[in-house]
């Protein structure tokens, strides 16, 4: 009777274990996702960008051709979120790093976007993965 129940206890375990595993976004389990940026609005843009849960990180092989007043941000099937707005782009080139606010859900975006504030238009989009 004692191995029944020491089985049931772990097996129930297991199950609970796998079943909240699933149902949580990708971020609880430290994962972050990966997109490649291409340009718009007649910009190059190019290289990778990585989304954790409180990070932007455009990498070392990003770079912008050049913009007035571009901004880092998020945004979801093709629409930009104003609300979350990171900053303004450091440099054209290079790895940099934008944290993101504690009012930010970065789980609910699949999107990281260049982001001309002053003509609100996209100069680049990078479509992110698992």
């Amino acid at each position: 009777m004692q191995n029944r129940r020491q089985f049931l206890a772990l097996t129930t375990g297991l199950a609970a274990t796998a079943i909240t595993s699933s149902t949580l976004p990708s971020f609880a389990a430290g994962k972050s996702r990966k997109g490649n940026f291409s340009g718009r609005s007649n910009h190059v843009t190019t290289g990778q960008t990585v989304l954790s849960s409180n990070n932007v990180v455009l990498q070392s092989n990003f770079s912008l051709d050049g913009a007035p007043d571009a901004r880092v941000g998020l945004g979801k099937n093709g629409k930009y979120d104003p609300k979350t707005d990171l900053g303004a782009l450091k440099k054209l080139n290079g790895k940099q790093t934008y944290r993101i606010g504690n009012g930010i859900d970065a789980s609910g975006y699949n999107e990281v976007y260049i982001w001309c504030r002053k003509f609100n238009v996209p100069l680049g989009v990078a479509k992110l993965g698992n």
